[in-house]
């Protein structure tokens, strides 16, 4: 009778170490569960959905997905967006689904083409991928022929028939659609000619289909750094910067020399465009108009000398690109920008510029009136009535004659006794080498006046 709580002991001791034998395989077993990164686009195809998919791809590549689904619903977008999404996920090395949920039309035709599997809502449509212009008429032949050849294309790389996915664009001479129809697809027609794997209501139901029901579950969600890019597309943000770039702009052409307002304006410049190149918007040329509209302003401040041409060109360059980022062209092809895409573009960057210069009107005198600013801004007044005189002043100019040394539109330079001064024309231009006379000066430069010989 004693030895029964020895057996006992013994049990207990057996198990416990059977059951700590067994731990590193049922934990094994839980690392090995398949890991499914859902991405989820809807809204329409652009240079963010573009973006979007790609760091969303590269999330499950760093976290080691064994899936991706991609949930969609859009009625379409932009052409080049919609190809390098396609060839994305063509070229993934992972298997990619789509759930369509409720629509792919266009464009969304295209992607949902291009995953391993296609599972749709019930009520979802497939279709309609006939390649349009800004004005929803059909676009011009070879964008069609272009967009069949890619259908088809996609279509066979994962089994599908060519034939169909050709008949979304335009209806082809073996197809059973009259000339001109293009092809949509419900989801029960979907599965009934191949294009579809299943239907279901929900990601819960795909996955179950797909022998994924226990499946380690993670929805890619954007970064703080993205959050922050799209912070800086808000047109109201974009309209501060656009101030801050122009303004700095014109106090440097005021005060030549490189100074805190040019440096403010190349700080607004990189933050205005970085988040629209990141997104597809700002195109290279676009960029590179910008950066041509500064050399220009550049040359017009330290090189030529008063402000011409050179200096509007550059001005113009410079607005008109930061304009253009705005708007998705590609390379001065507007085939399918909307006819009031450049007008929307220019009125929210004009309404950004005009609420950021209201804003700075309405709080610049508390600001600078604030005890923080009096410690960083000189705010005493110093009167030449009461004896203060300017480092530069030439007073004893005034009245005496001299040469333009350059070109005067209406600023530039002129000679007084073998003395180089800056100046600017009193009225119209004066050309290099006439005769002039000073009849007035400012803290900056002589006013002078061409002298008639």
């Amino acid at each position: 009778m004693k030895t029964k709580p020895i057996h006992r002991n013994i049990q207990f001791i057996f198990y416990s170490f059977m059951l700590l034998l067994m731990c590193p395989f049922v934990s094994n077993a839980q690392n090995q569960r398949p890991k499914v990164m859902l991405m989820e686009v809807k809204s329409e195809i652009d240079p963010r959905t573009n973006r979007y998919t790609e760091l969303a791809l590269q999330h499950a590549t760093e976290i080691g997905a064994d899936h991706v689904l991609l949930i969609l619903d859009t009625y379409g977008g932009a052409l080049t967006d919609a190809d390098a999404i396609r060839t994305r996920i063509l070229e993934y090395p992972k298997p990619v689904y789509v759930f369509i949920n409720k629509d792919a039309a266009s464009a969304g035709a295209l992607i949902s083409l291009a995953c391993d599997s296609i599972y749709m809502a019930p009520g979802g449509n497939i279709g309609a991928a006939t390649v349009v212009d800004a004005n929803g008429t059909a676009a011009p032949g070879k964008y069609q022929s272009y967009m069949r050849s890619i259908m088809r294309s996609t279509a066979e790389a994962n089994g599908r028939n060519p034939h169909l996915a050709e008949a979304m664009v335009e209806a082809s001479v073996d197809s059973t659609l009259s000339a001109g129809q293009v092809l949509s697809l419900t989801s029960t027609e979907a599965v009934m000619h191949g294009f579809c794997e299943g239907i279901a209501s929900n990601t819960n139901e795909v996955l179950q289909q797909l022998n994924l029901q226990n499946a380690k579950v993670v929805k890619y969600e954007l970064s703080t750094s993205n959050k922050i890019v799209s912070f800086f597309l808000n047109p109201f943000i974009s309209g501060i910067l656009l101030l801050v770039i122009l303004g700095g702009l014109y106090f440097e052409l005021q005060s030549p020399g490189i100074g805190f307002p040019l440096l403010a304006a190349i700080v607004a410049g990189a933050l205005y465009l970085t988040p629209y190149y990141l997104n597809g918007l700002a195109e290279n040329w676009e960029i590179l108009v910008f950066v041509i509209g500064l050399i220009l302003i550049a040359l017009e401040v330290f090189v030529v000398p008063g402000f011409g041409i050179t200096g509007v060109s550059g001005i113009v360059l410079v607005f008109v690109s930061l304009v253009l980022v705005m708007v998705n062209n590609l390379f001065f092809d507007f085939t399918f920008v909307a006819s009031d895409e450049l007008m929307k573009s220019l009125i929210s960057v004009v309404a950004g510029m005009a609420g950021a210069f209201m804003l700075i009107v309405f709080t610049w005198n508390r600001l600078v009136s604030s005890k923080a600013m009096r410690h960083v801004v000189l705010t005493n007044t110093f009167h030449s009535s009461e004896g203060y005189r300017s480092g530069n002043t030439a007073v004893h100019l005034v009245g005496k004659t001299g040469i333009a040394q350059t070109r005067m539109a209406p600023s530039g330079r002129i000679m007084i006794d073998d003395t180089v001064y800056d100046a600017q024309a009193r009225d119209g231009y004066i050309e290099k080498g006439e005769p002039i006379q000073v009849v007035d000066q400012s803290t900056f430069s002589l006013r002078v006046k061409r002298v008639v010989v």
